[in-house]
């Protein structure tokens, strides 16, 4: 894409965007960029954790690393080496159209979701919010931007239970996680529960039950190109794809860090945790989905953070549901998405009714998974 074109398209992290995202204080910490001279510390720190395990793996055979190295020491190496492996080149593509999306201006999306309180309308949230690259308290913040124009309670909803995990980079690092068959599955149930969710919040609204969108009612005045017309627009040039690269890397920083902290908790937990205790504590019963729930619930991590833990529910305690539970619980109990969602709907009744219509959702639907796979 040419600087023409780029001169004709908004980012999409504008500065009104920025606005919204700092008012309705959407992200904590672990999605604001560092401040300006100072190293990202979760990054960098993550970094050197994840290139020394690495590197630990590739220096010693690996027929000799359990005699050479500390048995914590050995496993951590292996872990490393094993998720950077299997994660390095969804981060790549995940680059690329984190880069691509860039350039499509934001009202442009806000124009697809449709007329709120429909079935078109959900079905458009929720692919929306599966095509936005962003983790999940990234999407939050774009999320409560989509309220503040205008869209129904139960599109802001569906669209945020249906993206945070479901990313494109996040699906091609489960791709080599778990497997496609699975990965595919899991998108399928979350898209499910996203349009039952906003659906109930509708009809909840529809009945007085919970509040209307203030911001419905208001004339939306921002013109924008329609998707077609940012297509056509669109000119290959050097200058442009190199643009779209650096572009990509610095909108994916947030997915970056939280990758490589995952990788870091991850490998820490093979390390430190015995294999027995997965199987035993979090294994495909009732008893290890409920304690699966307790823990997407406490452990505080972006989405991007919570998918290699995600990866060894389902590859060392062979719970599929569980792995399921752990990904979507996290975000439907994520207490910096309820109460943003309490501040920008100024109600208590919304924001609590995403967990309690969510949740006994997941659990059953993690049941069936545990059976299933057993």
């Amino acid at each position: 894409m040419s600087n023409g074109d780029k001169s004709k398209l908004t980012s999409s992290c504008s500065d009104a965007d920025h606005k919204a995202h700092t008012d309705n204080a959407a992200a904590s910490d672990c999605c604001a960029p560092a401040a300006k001279g100072r190293p990202d510390v979760l990054l960098w720190g993550s970094l050197i954790f994840v290139t020394l395990g690495y590197l630990t793996y590739l220096t010693f055979p690996a027929d000799e690393q359990s005699k050479a190295l500390p048995h914590w020491l050995h496993h951590y190496a292996q872990g490393s080496f094993e998720l950077m492996n299997a994660m390095w080149w969804g981060l790549a593509i995940g680059i690329i159209f984190v880069g691509l999306i860039g350039r499509v201006p934001r009202e442009t999306v806000t124009q697809l979701l449709g007329k709120g309180g429909t079935w078109s309308g959900l079905f458009r949230a929720t692919g929306a919010g599966v095509l936005l690259d962003l983790c999940s308290h990234g999407i939050l913040a774009v999320g409560m931007k989509l309220y503040e124009r205008g869209a129904s309670t139960g599109q802001v909803i569906a669209f945020l239970v249906a993206s945070p995990w479901n990313s494109l980079s996040l699906t091609l690092i489960l791709f080599g996680l778990i497997g496609v068959s699975w990965t595919m599955l899991f998108i399928l149930l979350s898209l499910i529960i996203a349009l039952i969710t906003g659906w109930c919040f509708d009809r909840l609204v529809a009945n007085g039950k919970l509040p209307v969108n203030p911001y419905s009612a208001e004339v939306r005045n921002q013109p924008a190109p329609s998707l077609l017309t940012v297509l056509r627009g669109a000119t290959f040039s050097v200058q442009g794809s190199t643009a779209i690269l650096k572009e990509g890397f610095q909108g994916a920083k947030m997915v970056i860090r939280w990758a490589l902290f995952g990788i870091v908790l991850a490998s820490l937990i093979r390390a430190l945790v015995p294999a027995d205790f997965f199987s035993t504590w979090f294994g495909p019963t009732a008893v290890g989905l409920l304690l699966t729930l307790l823990a997407a619930t406490v452990i505080e991590v972006c989405s991007e953070g919570s998918v290699p833990i995600a990866a060894d529910l389902m590859n060392r305690a062979v719970a599929p549901g569980n792995t399921f539970t752990f990904l979507m619980a996290g975000v439907s109990t994520d207490y910096t998405e309820i109460m943003t969602i309490r501040d920008t709907a100024r109600s208590w009744k919304v924001a609590l009714a995403l967990p309690l219509i969510t949740i006994p959702q997941v659990l059953v639907l993690g049941y069936i998974l545990n059976v299933a796979g057993a």
